[in-house]
């Protein structure tokens, strides 16, 4: 049966128009989580993350406090959890504060997360973990909180605090784990929560008067309880209205008199209405007010940073942002910075800078002006395009982007109306750079919003619309969104042609594009076509020697690949990169690319020893003009361990995958589903080495990673749900293996059709697990529907009909109709020579099938010349050490027997013996396999020979 297949040849897509980019092969490998500690066997060691100490000043909440811990020291059912609720900046955050400081001495350990989104749930657990157990900073995010999780319900006496939860389901799964601790939530929100745990709850309300006179009083360290009182009615009692009141009546030395007058004199100010009926802004906009008056005269740059600041993320703007603010100035944005946070108004650490989101509420909602010729939405927009890095892909700047990437999100949330054509260019960076860290959904929302910008702002047939056009299709792809993808890129070419003319270079750019759109849901026919006329244009355009010729001539070569014609593609594949080497040089990372886009084709025609130069090359040159640590070259670690496996030296392989992990992880992170990928690599090369055991929590991880980041119905789950079963039935598990692999074959059809070729390959997987069963009867129609499929999809001649042609020969033997099988078999076997030669190694499996089915009818005489040529091109092109010369060999012994050449049986089956040991170790199962042939060889000939016959008689 066919073997289960990590991954194809990768698509080949542009995010730009730049040009098609041109892709290599494989990339692959996690790192096992073997190792970890277990989380009931971590203790629980005090930790601790409160973000600030409580506030000097605490009023009007003590039975508030009081009151949390009863409820928590009280409640025995489950883990004892509630909910602080109520308006901004009623003071929600101050009392979990105040309740970790004032009650640590009950808890082992307190751990403190910005709740606010799934996300940041799940970073905070995540983050608790790598406290606890340093080594999980291995696992994703997702893995680590369920690490996380799983400590919390071993051990006991913690407190977790979830501030400024937003939606209730992203804090049911900590309410799960048990009774051993306790959970204190924040929220604005009281709503949702009592269909859903928390149920215990405390609503905040502003303080009394009486409560709010004593902070003004004490914060000031005045006295008149008159003007107090009347500030704090005017202020609506509000704790961070009074907050930042007094801050700035203390910086300003002013008596609460005069400061009661100052908000007399603007109470129709700021006078906005806030979210869900409720009216917290108009309190701190009153003080904002008075406090503008003072900063607009005195420090008018300041006014001008904060009303940008409330167009981004609320936490952690980088502080250099506020020097460009500055024209650069740092003298004048420190200062600035230094007034707005004596003043209260903003948070500052030595890199950061921090605004209360009620704050920014306000600023965003009022219409007060700013001296500068931009709105301050405008300014921000400005200010975030200054700062990007214009090349997304550039791996240098991804802690720029990782910094900046909130405060574009936070941005284009705010506007999302907006038709301003810089912030759509800001989101279709952005979207590249989501989608190289594998946040998918995220940056098809931000590609989806810049394509919404830019045909309000330039209309529908704008060129700059196919580009977005193009951007969004990539992200449709990457989250399985085949159907849709093509029809975008299908819009975008149109766009391009009626704008530029049929036969500009950036339509063949667009129609490459499109070429692989069509062949991702399985019109090779079209796309070859499409490739076709975009290497004409190109060459037509730019002359036969263009870099951009090299990459239609690879994307062409790819597609004949795809389709079985590897002998056609090779050609094109070195036309490509001698055009490649002359235009840009013989170390340019471009000439990898095309270096292992030739090895591939090679290795496709069964020449791996002629890829393995080339492969070497590959990384020599990325490594050299990238760095070691690029992603690019964990790719081309993958291909050359990859075919270091096929020539037999899975050992080799290993170390090579797990440094492209590494590499992997630490450039993606762990989550990434490029390190599923990975991950799969090395579970395979585990699997060859006789270690199916331990591939099969790689593959767990791998599968858990993947519909983590793309969803569970994305085609790369199949990929990988089809992985995990074949290693179930490597460990005789094949009964476990089924759900996963109708799952597959579920995912394939719904995302690709039921006539897509992989549909095919996963009927193929699922009817091999049915045969392992002893289903043969129910395995035969799955094979015949997948021949009928692929014949249909790729052609009759195709290497993929001989390989199902193969699978459902094997279960008509299975059935005993090994006279139906042979046809099958010698049909396999002519379309695998001539699709990729007399002497391929899959001529020799093909071979040794057609041989099998002869000694099942008695020709065991027409068996031997075909096992004879099996192993002599097995060891042509392998080498004689590789296993699989070993099989071949066993194989061979077996006919030897059947044809009575007694003699040379032991010798074949002690040579086979030798290599299987060697190559794989003396426990692996093909190495126990042919030992126990051997020894069943070994009495039957001696049954059989002539003395013991004469015994017998």
């Amino acid at each position: 049966m066919r073997g289960l297949q990590l991954r194809g040849d990768p698509s080949v897509a542009a995010d730009t128009i730049s040009g098609v980019a041109v892709t290599g092969d494989i990339i692959g490998v996690a790192l096992a989580t073997a190792g970890l500690p277990r989380p009931e066997e971590v203790d629980p060691a005090r930790f601790w993350n409160v973000p600030r100490p409580p506030s000097r000043v605490f009023v009007g909440r003590d039975r508030v406090l009081e009151a949390i811990a009863q409820t928590l020291a009280f409640e025995t059912n489950g883990v004892a959890a509630l909910t602080v609720t109520g308006l901004g900046g009623v003071g929600k955050t101050e009392v979990a504060v105040r309740y970790a400081y004032t009650y640590q001495h009950r808890y082992s350990g307190v751990w403190w997360i910005s709740a606010d989104s799934g996300a940041n749930m799940t970073a905070g657990l995540a983050a608790l973990a790598h406290r606890l157990a340093p080594a999980t900073t291995s696992l994703s995010d997702e893995q680590g909180e369920a690490w996380a999780l799983a400590w919390l319900r071993h051990h006991r006496n913690w407190l977790i605090v979830l501030d400024n939860v937003n939606d209730p389901t992203d804090v049911e799964g900590i309410l799960d784990v048990g009774d051993g601790g306790h959970v204190l939530v924040t929220s604005r929100l009281d709503l949702g929560w009592t269909d859903s745990r928390p149920q215990a709850s405390i609503r905040l309300k502003t303080l009394t008067t009486v409560d709010a006179v004593r902070l003004l009083t004490e914060r000031t360290g005045q006295h008149d309880e008159t003007a107090a009182t009347e500030i704090a009615t005017l202020l609506g009692e509000l704790p961070l209205a009074l907050e930042q009141a007094s801050a700035y009546i203390t910086y300003r030395g002013l008596t609460l008199a005069a400061y009661r007058d100052l908000l007399r004199d603007r109470s129709g100010e700021f006078r906005t209405q806030g979210k869900l009926g409720l009216d917290p802004e108009r309190p701190v906009g009153r003080v904002w007010a008075v406090a503008f008056d003072s900063l607009s005269a005195t420090h008018p740059v300041a006014v001008e940073i904060l009303h940008v600041l409330a167009w981004l993320d609320p936490e952690d703007v980088p502080r250099d942002l506020i020097t460009a603010l500055t024209n650069g100035d740092q003298v004048a944005a420190e200062g600035a910075l230094s007034q707005l946070a004596s003043f209260g108004m903003v948070m500052l650490t030595s890199d950061t800078v921090s605004t209360h989101r009620l704050v920014q509420e306000v600023l965003r909602t009022s219409d007060s002006a700013t001296k500068s010729e931009l709105r301050p939405h405008q300014q921000a927009i400005r200010l975030l395009s200054d700062a990007t890095p214009s090349a997304p892909d550039n791996v240098a700047d991804w802690p720029r982007w990782r910094a900046l990437l909130p405060h574009i999100t936070a941005l284009a949330e705010h506007l999302p109306d907006s038709t301003d054509t810089a912030l759509g260019r800001l989101l279709h960076l952005a979207a590249l750079f989501e989608a190289s860290q594998g946040l998918y959904g995220q940056a098809a929302a931000h590609a989806a919003q810049a394509l919404a910008i830019t045909e309000s702002a330039l209309g529908r047939d704008h060129p700059s619309v196919a580009i977005r056009l193009g951007n969004l299709a990539n992200r449709y792809s990457e989250l399985g969104r085949l159907g849709e993808a093509v029809t975008l890129l299908e819009r975008a070419v149109l766009i391009a042609e009626a704008a530029l003319g049929p036969d500009q270079a950036t339509v063949a750019t667009y129609l490459g594009n499109l070429a692989t759109g069509y062949s991702a849901v399985g019109r090779l026919g079209d796309a070859v076509t499409l490739f076709r006329r975009a290497l004409a244009i190109t060459e037509a355009a730019l002359g036969p020697n263009h870099p951009s010729v090299a990459t239609h001539l690879g994307n062409l070569a790819t597609s004949y690949r795809t389709l079985g014609r590897s002998r056609e593609a090779i050609p094109l594949f070195q036309r490509a990169l001698a055009i490649t080497e002359v235009a840009l040089g013989p170390n340019h990372p471009s000439v990898a690319t095309h270096l292992g886009n030739l090895a591939t084709s090679y290795r496709t025609l069964g020449h791996s020893r002629e890829a393995i130069p080339l492969f070497q090359r590959a990384l020599a040159i990325t490594e050299a003009a990238l760095g070691p640590n690029h992603p690019s070259v964990a790719t081309h670690l993958g291909n050359l361990a990859t075919t270091q496996r096929d020539l037999g030296r899975a050992a080799e392989a290993v170390p090579l995958l797990e440094r492209a992990l590494a590499i992997t992880e630490a450039a993606l992170g762990p989550h990434h589903p490029d390190v599923a990928t990975h991950l799969g690599n090395l579970a395979t090369s585990y699997v060859n080495l006789g270690r199916a055991a331990e591939a099969v929590p790689l593959l767990e991880r791998a599968l858990a990673i993947t519909e983590a980041a793309l969803g569970p119905h994305h085609p790369s789950v199949a990929i990988h749900l089809g992985n995990l079963a074949s290693s179930y039935v490597n460990l005789g598990r094949a009964a476990e293996a089924v759900p996963l692999l109708e799952r597959a074959l579920a995912i394939t059809e719904t995302a690709l059709g039921p006539d897509h070729p992989d549909v095919a390959t996963r009927l193929s997987n699922l009817a091999g697990s049915y045969l392992d069963l002893g289903r043969a009867a129910e395995a035969v129609p799955l094979l015949e529907r997948a021949l009928a499929i692929t014949e249909t999809a790729l052609d009759p001649d195709h290497p993929e009909v001989a390989t199902h042609l193969g699978n459902l020969a094997t279960s008509y033997l299975n059935l005993g109709r090994a006279a139906e099988a042979v046809p099958l078999l010698e049909r396999a076997l002519a379309i695998t020579e001539t699709a990729l030669g007399p002497d391929h190694p899959e001529v020799a499996t093909r071979l040794s099938n057609l041989a099998g089915s002869y000694l099942n009818l008695g020709r065991a005489a027409n068996a031997v010349p075909l096992l004879e040529r099996a192993l002599a091109i097995t060891e042509t092109t392998l080498g004689p050490d590789h296993p699989d010369v070993a099989i071949h060999l066993t194989n061979l012994a077996t006919s030897y027997r059947a044809v009575r050449r007694r003699t040379e049986v032991i010798p074949l089956f002690e040579r086979a013996l030798g290599i299987a040991a060697a190559a794989l170790g003396p426990a692996h199962p093909t190495s126990r396999r042919i030992r126990e042939l051997s020894q069943r060889s070994d009495k039957r000939i001696a049954r059989l020979s002539p003395e013991a016959e004469h015994r017998d008689g």
